[in-house]
């Protein structure tokens, strides 16, 4: 996925972060790549390090479209959620595709949603590539 960099910092105790800006909205996450990159755009890969739990910090989502915000004390992503053979998932956010890890089977209903992910910070990941 694209984002646009808009600064990457670190606070005390805190792993880097980068404030990024994508077409349908913006956060801060962990910054897994140069911590002296410079403002500008990026193809990154996200990882999401949290074990997603239905009704705790994965619930259906308010409106439809991808999305990325500051939740209070985490991150939301807005995307679609699929099931994989294995039992896993996958958010689909705009064509990226996310692997979750879930601590139990999701429910029948909410293969193919909109969902919306609530994850600390911390536990996303941008891993920054070059095509």
């Amino acid at each position: 996925m694209l984002v646009e960099l808009v600064k990457v910092s670190r606070f005390p105790s805190s792993p880097w972060l980068a404030q990024i800006r994508t077409p349908f909205g913006g956060t801060s996450v962990r910054w897994c790549g140069d911590q002296g990159a410079k403002p500008g755009t990026y193809h990154v890969e996200w990882t999401v390090d949290e074990d997603i739990v239905w009704g705790w910090n994965a619930k259906p989502a308010v409106g439809v479209g991808p999305g990325v915000r500051a939740g209070v004390h985490c991150v939301v992503l807005r995307g679609r959620l699929s099931r994989t053979v294995d039992g896993a998932a996958v958010l689909d956010l705009d064509g990226t595709q996310i692997p979750l890890d879930l601590v139990d089977p999701l429910p029948e209903d909410v293969d193919d949603t909109w969902v919306e992910l609530f994850i600390e910070r911390e536990k996303i990941a941008l891993y920054p590539y070059e095509l």
